[in-house]
């Protein structure tokens, strides 16, 4: 199949079972805990305290385990690419062991939870290798398993792998896996409902009220009453803490394809190298396994995203050769300043709120994580990693280094240059059909896409969470905002957060 005709959308949302369909809410509610977001975070937190024994909701926007956990690579690691030599310099030798410890401890919990519940979800350990081709990157390597061994990684450096194109060097760590992020999900959804616990879709929640109890209000005008509420939406619809200045959004691209089960990787594979590329393989059919290829990272509306998918399939025919391609998505993620989790209370006032997010691409092992310390933090029961991983930790600058001055450059410069004229502008006759431009008609700035039967539709250029104007992706169909990272249908309907209301819909600009 030619890349361009792969499939567009996610595998494991296509080959997973549908699950149980649950209802939006429709009448006033009233919980232990509402969770808001129903990813591997949310539902993670949810199973646990629901096994404690705790009266739990989960309120999901749109399906459960179909948003930014539906759209992963499903890599459960402890290896993040060269984040163990950083914490040594930033957190310490302490921080780091913390971190790596976490992190295995939620593979392990993982592992428990797929035997305890019988879950069918393509399970395999495997390893996980950090590489580079370039000779230059070799030191890098070195000092990243130095450091993760002494965080208690059993990580080695190496210059074998079972890839088909040599490497300079490599950190690899045995005793990881991969899985199936839905199958997985669905299962833990299943055995919540069975433990008391409620699942709510289509249901979106824009207003937080915090107090004893906690009140929520869904777009529909329903309330539901909570004494503990956890954010777990991916990037924080509700943020107290000012936690958009230490995350950034970053979108990814996947391309799979078969690929015949002798030639195909079993470990797990990134390189920070030729702006990403991840590589690992899952259970296909027909003596296959589906090679699943993660790269080209961007700010979401900034990029040519046809061309960065060209570039991608093209590395993976390249180093694979003869790929028959079947799917291609993309998955978002957002990156703290410091490269450490924020998991737990929102803000320093908080009593009841709770939040996990910017897990840097690696929301597998840090979803289970979260759920399991956040669990712990509303049961009132120490976790020996709360300090690492807390919303509210100091960040100075000299810590958080140049990725939070980029971060900041980059959204003031979208907050004041695109409010400013364009030197040229699109005239809405000039957009062609499948695209969409933003253009600026008296004062006023319009996002206009054409459909493919050459019908204009316009909408309101600024986002609805802090105003930054948004930019059409092409190959996605999706308006996206460069600041935070919500997206938009082209009808202006969320498609994701943080943005909790749909761009307005305008006239047509005469």
């Amino acid at each position: 199949m030619n890349p361009q005709t792969a499939t567009h959308g996610s595998y494991w949302l296509e080959t997973a079972p549908p699950g149980v369909p649950a209802p939006p809410l429709s009448g006033d509610l009233t919980v232990d805990v509402a969770v808001i977001g129903g990813g591997i975070a949310g539902l993670s937190t949810a199973w646990e305290l629901a096994r404690q024994g705790r009266e739990v909701a989960v309120l999901e926007a749109g399906r459960v385990a179909a948003g930014v956990t539906g759209h992963t690579t499903a890599k459960l690691t402890a290896l993040h690419t060269l984040v163990y030599d950083h914490l040594r310099r930033t957190r310490g030798p302490e921080g780091a062991s913390l971190y790596a410890r976490s992190q295995m401890e939620a593979i392990r919990h993982a592992s428990g939870i797929v035997d305890e519940l019988g879950i069918d979800c393509e399970w395999e350990e495997t390893a996980a290798l950090t590489y580079a081709e370039d000779p230059q990157h070799v030191g890098e390597l070195r000092a990243e398993a130095e450091a993760a061994r002494e965080a208690g990684l059993p990580a080695e450096f190496v210059t074998g792998t079972d890839l088909p194109f040599a490497v300079a060097g490599a950190v690899r760590v045995s005793g990881q896996a991969q899985f199936h992020p839905r199958k997985y999900l669905l299962a833990l959804t299943d055995d919540l409902r069975r433990r008391g616990g409620t699942v709510y879709e289509g249901t979106r929640v824009v207003r937080l009220t915090e107090g004893e109890p906690c009140i929520l209000r869904t777009d529909t005008g329903v309330s539901v009453r909570a004494g503990e509420v956890v954010i777990a939406t991916h990037y924080p619809v509700f943020d107290r803490a000012l936690l958009f200045t230490r995350l950034s959004p970053r979108r990814e691209l996947v391309v799979a394809a078969t690929i015949d089960e002798d030639r195909a990787p079993r470990d797990m594979y990134i390189t920070q190298e030729q702006n990403t590329r991840s590589v690992r393989s899952a259970p296909y059919r027909d003596g296959k396994r589906l090679l699943i290829v993660t790269g080209e990272h961007f700010t979401p509306g900034t990029a040519d995203v046809e061309e960065r998918f060209t570039r991608l399939t093209a590395w993976a025919d390249d180093r694979f050769t003869g790929l028959t391609f079947t799917h291609r998505w993309a998955t978002q993620d957002n990156d703290s300043t410091d490269s450490v989790p924020l998991v737990g209370p929102l803000h320093h006032r908080s009593r009841h709120t709770y939040v996990a997010t910017g897990f840097g691409g690696w929301g597998m092992s840090g979803g289970i994580m979260a759920g399991r310390l956040l669990s712990d933090q509303i049961n009132g029961l120490p976790s020996p990693w709360s300090g690492l991983y807390d919303p509210r930790r100091l960040t100075p600058v000299v810590r958080a280094g140049a990725s939070f001055l980029k971060h900041q450059a980059q959204v003031a410069r979208h907050f004041v240059g695109d409010r400013l004229p364009a030197v040229t502008a699109p005239a809405p006759d000039d957009i062609p059909r499948g695209h969409g431009a933003v253009v600026r008609v008296g004062g006023r700035q319009y996002a206009i896409h054409r459909d493919e039967s050459g019908s204009l539709h316009a909408v309101s250029a600024r986002c609805t969470h802090l105003g930054c104007i948004v930019a059409f992706n092409d190959a996605e169909q999706a308006w996206e905002c460069p600041c935070h990272g919500s997206r938009f249908a082209p009808d202006g309907q969320i498609l994701q957060g943080p943005a909790v209301r749909p761009l307005e819909k305008r006239d047509i600009p005469e």
